[in-house]
């Protein structure tokens, strides 16, 4: 069954931990996102600038109502050093109901 309000999952990584929880209360505070995933390190490969780079980053997941999501990546680019943040909104059609209102009730107002 589909939840009615429209959900995001907003997936992006950052170089370090420091950023990246720094993102996630930024996210929290300014009730953008119910709540942030910080995850362990990992490591990425990809094509860039002509060169396939490995980097360690750091995964982070981000639920939030579909109508932040400008905000919410304007935030993230503001806040990530790179020149071409991966920054990605996969719709959330379904989930536990009670878990899909506490997103919904968490994003309701904004603070700042």
């Amino acid at each position: 069954m589909a939840y009615p309000i429209e959900l995001l999952l907003v997936i992006t990584n950052f170089p370090d931990r420091v950023s990246a929880l720094a993102l996630a209360q930024k996210l929290v505070d300014e009730r953008l996102a119910a709540c942030v995933n910080v995850l362990a390190d990992c490591t990425s490969v990809y094509r860039w600038q002509e060169k396939i780079e490995n980097a360690s980053e750091v995964p982070v997941f981000i639920k939030i109502l579909a109508q932040h999501y400008p905000r919410v990546e304007q935030v993230i680019k503001a806040m990530h050093p790179y020149e071409l943040p991966e920054i990605i909104a996969v719709p959330i059609s379904d989930g536990l109901p009670a878990y899909m209102q506490w997103i919904a009730k968490e994003n309701a107002g904004l603070s700042g």
